[in-house]
């Protein structure tokens, strides 16, 4: 029986839409922080099913159709899922193997609490801009600076903020990234330019994040911080054997993503050279977390590096902020994650396929009358996008598609829509709790999405700076008029 359907109107396509915002506001209010233990992913899967109600009895929309979309939707997230089940394993294997454990010691000798929050965002901006990776960059570096933050006396949330603003900036400036690759390519530029173009707005965020960070370090009572690095250094020496051959693990992958090695290979090699390195240099750890008396070394490395690897473990110490510090909870901890990424891929595969997404989008189309308009209208978009399918590359492939012949018409270079995207979709897809981006994040460090948004300074200035940029008509690129002749031409000849 074919299938007989009709396009939703706006309030149709509403309707799941203030569902799922009303629910999570619930949500927020009863669970709190701790909404990605359950209650979060039951919200988004209710919510796919009064979108579902809305495809079917209103739309016309079989079940079939449906669920090939959430099929769709789900595998397009699959990479992202794989990627979160290595950064669990290479979280255990480093821990164990003391290169986090080192990373923090080293950290504690030379950052104070005046400089640090400026250091973590610098350094983050610098390891994202050499590998191209948000993600790499907030797993390795990202959990040694949290680490080094809380023995300072620093609050987790404005930790985990220096953090994703630093690692974001890179991601977004790094010919690497595959966001920076996919903007421009949807746009309709090159590379360079859209990266040249993009550091006019990117720049400045950076500039007045890195302020804001200097403002807070210098301001911020750190109670006992100097005691505090004195007691869990000694206790790290203690434990572990720290020297500065286990650095040589992260310079591996680290340069493995530089050369464009694929993330998982590169972060399965990581985990799996972090449990050698356990082996060889942490005997110690080892028989402490295998937790028997009898058997071969050999045997006990096994047990100890397959329980890093795949579960929860944790060196116990006398200090109750150097055990915070010595948990993870390898590949099992992720799947709250992952069971949230899914809930949500499910509610945007039927948005998307039913075309209610669509419906929306094209209704803010509409309202657009200026540049500023158009600007703030394509940003808002993206964000939207980023709620509602919670995927960011679906942020940056669907606005892409939809505003670049209206960027033309209004004589606008693809750089600025390129920009727009980046400044929007690829940024704030971290604040997004059921994002796969948020979620990661979230259960990499341990760290809240709305724990951390609020210090996330970057990622929230950056869209509001595109489209202020918009709106006082500074730094946007306008075809000549020879120029928009030799466009449509193109165009026309395709």
């Amino acid at each position: 029986m074919e299938e007989k359907t009709r396009v939703s109107s706006v309030g149709e396509a509403l309707i799941p839409l203030i569902f799922l915002i009303v629910l999570l506001v619930l949500n927020i209010q009863v669970f709190g922080t701790d909404g990605l233990s359950g209650s979060n992913q039951i919200v988004l899967i209710l919510s796919a099913g009064v979108a579902a109600l809305v495809a079917v009895y209103r739309l016309g929309y079989r079940w079939d159709t449906l669920q090939e979309g959430m099929v769709n939707s789900i595998s397009s997230a699959m990479s992202s899922i794989l990627i979160l089940f290595l950064i669990g394993a290479l979280a255990g294997t480093w821990m164990i193997s003391g290169i986090v454990p080192a990373m923090i010691y080293y950290g504690l000798q030379i950052l104070n609490p005046v400089i640090f929050l400026v250091a973590a965002c610098i350094v983050c901006g610098i390891v994202s801009v050499a590998t191209g990776s948000s993600w790499t960059t907030v797993a390795t570096v990202g959990i040694a600076l949290l680490g080094i933050g809380k023995a300072l006396g620093f609050e987790e949330g404005i930790i985990a903020g220096a953090i994703i603003s630093g690692a974001y900036f890179g991601d977004k400036m790094s010919p690497l990234s595959d966001t920076t690759n996919l903007a421009p390519a949807m746009a309709g530029t090159d590379l360079f330019t859209h990266i040249r173009h993009m550091a006019k707005t990117t720049i400045p965020s950076m500039t007045i994040t890195l302020i804001l960070f200097i403002v807070i370090g210098m301001n911020y009572e750190t109670q006992g911080s100097v005691e505090n690095v004195k007691a869990i250094s000694a206790i790290i020496l203690e434990k572990f054997n720290i020297n500065g051959w286990l650095f040589i693990v992260p310079v591996v992958v680290l340069v493995m993503i530089i050369k464009k090695v694929p993330a998982i290979p590169a972060l399965l090699t990581g985990a799996l050279l972090g449990g050698v390195f356990a082996v060889i240099f942490q005997p110690q750890i080892i028989t402490g977390i295998a937790n028997e008396s009898s058997g071969s070394y050999a045997y006990l490395s096994f047990k100890a590096v397959m329980m890093a690897l795949y579960g929860e473990i944790s060196v116990v110490t006398s200090n109750d902020v150097v055990n915070e510090l010595l948990i993870t909870r390898g590949m099992g901890g992720m799947l709250y994650t992952i069971w949230l990424i899914v809930c949500a891929m499910v509610f945007g595969g039927i948005m998307e396929v039913s075309g209610m997404l669509r419906v929306l989008a094209e209704a803010i189309i509409k309202k657009v009358h200026t540049v500023g308009s158009l600007i703030a209208s394509t940003a808002a978009t993206c964000m939207f996008f980023n709620v509602t399918t919670s995927d960011q590359y679906l942020a940056i492939l669907v606005p892409g598609r939809m505003y670049a012949d209206i960027y033309r018409k209004r004589g606008l270079k693809p750089e600025n829509l390129s920009r727009t995207l980046e400044d929007s979709a690829t940024v704030t897809s971290v604040l997004v709790p059921w994002n796969t981006c948020g979620a990661t994040q979230a259960s990499v460090l341990g760290v809240a999405t709305f724990v951390y948004a609020p210090y996330c300074f970057f990622n929230i200035i950056s869209p509001i700076m595109t489209i202020l940029y918009g709106y006082l008509n500074i730094g946007i690129s306008y075809y000549e008029e020879d120029e928009e002749e030799l466009q449509y031409d193109s165009i026309a000849n395709k």
